[in-house]
């Protein structure tokens, strides 16, 4: 079965419009990741209304593309200014930034995007051959073993939220509940409505996110000031000599890829996580670990390598189980259903063509990010020096436009910016936003699924503990929330060892 997706995917991917979505989805996904408190999730916020309007493979396309040249995007910033555009490049600036400073950008720049562009498709490749039978395997799922995925989902938040554990259990739950709103599909009762017409089909899950996430981000940002700033900054280009530099460190790039994938199919670890431990393994098997922090090229091939092969790792559970690993692919997961296509075994089943044309454009998201990255970075890096009085009116007019496009409906409006009230509350308190989205796509899985099995054992709650592959899943549910109550230095004393220490001028050195 593993080529199969790709030859069933060929018609629908190598078309006009798809091609297209993956090359613009590129170009803003680099865009958004240079510029510093955006990313690849706020990318995939905006840009999912137009999605909703596009055929299926290039709606997701586009979203993919922009996930994929969102995570390396950040680099540029965090190489040339020494702040990373996204979280996840803050490894690269170990390395990137002393060789800056060294008058080596060209070469960090050229090492960045040809070790995030060679690692994405080391990921797409263990994406496309182990997916498959991932969810061939999960074919003879029932309910109860979906809900006890979809459990495991939701103690992905708590991962998410790394510091904040009992926050992000807050907002995880908050939006668990929101997912309530509407009709229940078992007795066909309104829900939590508030008598609001607009709220009897559920609240709309692109007015959620672009409210959340997107506005709250604009009404922070400028409660920040700083409208007028603009970085003094060197239009750069790649070297094109550094994409061989980097596939002679095929070792470094090959390891650290095969981690960062690794990494992304563990629910709520991701491309931060990765990067830091990729760097850790370079600098330990390196002939000269003294170098790294110094400017050290593998440094920054092994923390771009892992970090971008984290999205293809992501997608796994996505796609295979309909288990999201972050709030990026919870966003992508809602995106699909929102197409009509709903992510697990079932979809690899009756879709396979649909699933082909995902992993097509993943894969070739990676080489137009290789191409686009060396040709246009001076392009890209122009967008860092647009001052935030003239970003942030563009960025509220795409979150109003983008709203509005899906349902022609001003409760919709409302209903996005009352979310980006909360968003901001949440974030003047430091309750962590990406909970709420995880919440908000597994609430529906969970409940269908628990109130399913109760139904098909006429309430016994033993069915989910008999049944060998259920039980299964819930123990190991039960070891990490176990995981979970461990005190932080137990945590700190079994694995510290095997993480970076970071330089005390590591801006995201947070160690006290």
């Amino acid at each position: 079965m593993t080529f199969e997706p790709l030859i069933a995917g060929f018609g629908l991917f190598f078309t006009a419009s798809s091609l297209l979505a993956i090359l613009a989805g590129t170009l803003i996904g680099l865009i958004i990741g240079v510029l510093p408190g955006l990313g690849p999730l706020m990318g995939i916020i905006l840009l999912l209304p137009v999605a909703y309007h596009l055929e299926p493979v290039a709606g997701m396309g586009l979203l993919i593309s922009i996930f994929v040249a969102g995570s390396c995007g950040g680099a540029i910033s965090a190489i040339l200014l020494r702040i990373p555009g996204t979280p996840l490049a803050a490894a690269t600036l170990l390395d990137g930034y002393p060789m800056a400073q060294k008058g080596e950008a060209r070469e960090a720049l050229g090492l960045a995007i040809a070790a995030s562009a060679f690692g994405g498709i080391i990921g797409g490749i263990v994406l496309v051959f182990f997916s498959p039978v991932l969810a061939e395997f999960a074919l003879g799922f029932a309910p109860p073993e979906y809900f006890a995925l979809g459990v495991t989902g939701l103690l992905t938040i708590a991962v998410v939220s790394h510091e904040a554990t009992i926050k992000g259990l807050i907002t995880g739950v908050f939006g668990v509940l929101l997912s309530t709103i509407g009709y229940d599909q078992f007795t066909d009762i309104e829900r939590f409505q508030f008598g609001l017409d607009g709220l009897l089909g559920g609240v709309n899950m692109v007015a959620v996110v672009i409210g959340i996430f997107a506005i709250s981000e604009i009404v922070s940002q400028a409660r920040q000031g700083n409208f007028n700033v603009k970085p003094d900054i060197a239009i750069t280009r790649p070297s094109f000599g550094a994409i061989l530099h980097t596939l002679r460190d095929w070792w470094n790039l090959l390891r650290s890829s095969l981690l960062g994938t690794f990494f992304g199919a563990l629910p709520g670890l991701g491309g931060g996580s990765s990067s830091f431990m990729a760097y850790a393994m370079a600098r330990a098997q390196s002939k000269q670990p003294e170098t790294f922090g110094t400017g050290n090229p593998q440094g920054v091939v092994a923390t771009e390598a892992s970090n971008n092969a984290t999205v293809g790792g992501t997608l796994i559970p996505t796609l295979a189980l309909g288990i999201p690993g972050d709030a990026s692919s919870a966003v992508l997961m809602g995106a699909l259903i929102i197409l009509g296509f709903f992510p697990g075994p079932g979809l690899f089943e009756n879709n396979l063509d649909v699933v082909g044309g995902i992993f097509l454009s993943y894969m070739s998201a990676n080489i137009y990010l290789l191409v686009a990255g060396v040709l246009l970075t001076p392009v890209f890096i122009l967008f860092i020096r647009v001052r935030k009085f003239m970003l942030l009116p563009v960025v509220a007019l795409l979150c109003v436009l983008g709203v509005y496009s899906i349902s022609s409906s001003i409760f919709d409006l409302w209903t996005a910016l009352a979310f980006g009230a909360i968003g901001l509350a949440l974030r003047v308190f430091n309750y962590p936003l990406p909970p709420i989205v995880i919440g908000l796509v597994l609430g529906p899985i969970c409940e269908q699924n628990l109130r399913r099995s109760l139904t098909i054992s006429g309430g016994d709650w033993s069915i989910f503990t008999d049944r060998p592959i259920s039980g299964t899943i819930l123990a190991i549910n039960a070891l990490l929330i176990l995981w979970l109550c461990l005190p932080r230095g137990w945590k700190s004393r079994m694995f510290g060892r095997f993480s970076p220490r970071r330089p005390a001028s590591d801006p995201t050195n947070t160690e006290e």
